[in-house]
């Protein structure tokens, strides 16, 4: 019995249980698609009507929450792309997600006049994003490793400061004016134009997406969550995603297959970087304000963080990532600091006159001790599930150091472990075998052979 069969039963077994287990995860996208769609709906009427008691009680995302979460999905699902993917560690992806939100602020806003109609505007924000992956791509991906992410990382640092400063330009070299405001500063751009629809009904004669009618933003952009899921499915499927996980495994044996391994890094960094400027248009149309504090390199290590949670190159892994970071950040942990918050404050009041200490215990917030939180997180992830929540079989296989066929690394948890049974105890066997025609005689001590040379 080969290690596949052992694994599956077979190709027509492993095809019929595979089938099924899709169909399965179809049903439950469904299902959460439902629950979305009519927690959305019916979440103010509720929070204001019978279970308000229930919503006080326990720490439940308001719909803000849900958006910030599913938008914060596309931006891991774009990163998951260089990073889980291709293998490029980007510590700078916050860049593109800069160049969406701008590109949005300046053709429709009235910082320089121009109102373009958002459904224009994201196609633009979508394509200058793209370009300035492939533009940074271009003389940085000869770069491997610690090099690449440090280059990124300086460009993600680059471009808020490029926002902050670039409010004051003197352009009377080319004829134009001497002081020429680009980006807005430090003050921002706001407003800028929200995404609208000239549908009547009883919203009013439009049908706006922005902050201010949360439940169609939310709609909104469960829609682009699930266009831009789809899209990273036939990626990672198509022959272009095959080619990123042979780079990713092993750079200098793909570009010996005969795997362009420049460009193909490139479309890795373009495409990533498109659904970052995708999110940036969503961003500050939604807010209807960007300021260049929003794109720290927090941002960056956020989405990251994400994805090593999730499971690198793991698509639901990484939505779940997503989703679970922003509920602790923006639900959970104010919830749980209206507990904590009051008790340690009071504490720091009373105690000593310790220098520092007592300021930041008067001063404490469980909300700004975020990162320490996600660093534990981190922490116990890399010592007890390194591959991920919802890890691809085929990482999780290889992080357990399993020797099991690449055909078995498809299947369950528990036919990758029959699997690597198998294979440890036919590679046992194997070695006893050799063992004992070593020490058969006839074989190297046989009469008139004169002994082993």
């Amino acid at each position: 019995m080969t290690a596949m069969t052992a694994a599956g039963g077979g190709p027509i077994a492993r095809f019929r249980g595979t089938l099924a287990d899709r169909n399965g995860q179809f049903r439950i996208v469904l299902v959460l698609i439902f629950v979305t769609i009519l927690y959305g709906a019916t979440y103010n009427d509720l929070r204001q009507g019978a279970l308000r008691g229930l919503f006080e009680a326990l720490p439940l995302p308001s719909v803000n929450v849900l958006i910030v979460m599913f938008y914060y999905a596309i931006l891991a699902l774009g990163l998951n792309i260089v990073v889980g993917f291709a293998g490029l560690l980007d510590l700078g992806y916050v860049a593109f997600y800069v160049f969406g939100a701008y590109t949005t602020a300046f053709l429709a806003s009235p910082l320089h006049d121009i109102h373009i109609p958002w459904w224009f505007v994201v196609i633009a924000a979508v394509g200058v994003a793209a370009l300035a992956g492939v533009l940074l791509g271009a003389p940085t991906l000869r770069l491997r490793g610690d090099y690449l992410a440090i280059v990124t990382l300086g460009f993600g640092e680059i471009m808020p400061v490029l926002a902050r400063n670039l409010d004051d330009l003197d352009l009377s070299f080319i004829g134009g004016p001497e002081h020429f405001n680009l980006t807005g500063g430090n003050i921002g751009v706001n407003p800028i134009d929200p995404p609208i629809l000239p549908i009547p009904g009883p919203w009013g004669d439009s049908l706006v997406f922005s902050n201010g009618n949360p439940v169609a933003s939310l709609y909104l952009i469960l829609g682009i969550l699930l266009l831009v899921f789809v899209v990273c499915v036939r990626l990672r499927d198509s022959r272009l995603g095959r080619a990123w996980m042979a780079i990713r495994e092993d750079e200098t044996a793909a570009a010996s297959m005969g795997i362009d391994t420049v460009s193909t890094k490139l479309l890795a960094f373009g495409l990533g970087a498109s659904f970052s400027g995708f999110t940036g248009a969503f961003f500050g149309a939604y807010s209807t304000a960007i300021f260049p504090e929003s794109f720290n390199f927090a941002v960056s290590i956020s989405i990251l963080i994400m994805i090593i949670l999730g499971g690198m190159g793991s698509l639901r892994g990484v939505v779940l990532g997503a989703f679970m970071i922003r509920y602790v950040n923006d639900s959970l942990l104010p919830y749980l600091g209206r507990f904590v918050d009051d008790p340690i404050q009071s504490f720091g009041a009373v105690m000593p006159e310790i220098p520092i200490l007592k300021e930041r215990v008067e001063a404490f917030t469980l909300t700004s001790y975020n990162y320490l939180l996600y660093g534990l997180i981190l922490v116990v992830m890399m010592i007890k599930r390194p591959e991920g929540l919802l890890p691809v079989a085929a990482r999780k296989a290889e992080l357990h150091g399993e020797g099991v066929a690449a055909e078995a690394t498809f299947g369950t948890s528990v036919e990758v472990a029959e699997a690597a049974t198998e294979f440890e105890a036919k590679a046992g066997h194997l070695k006893i075998h050799e063992t004992s025609a070593d020490d058969a005689p006839g074989t190297d001590d046989a009469p008139g052979t004169g002994g082993r040379a």
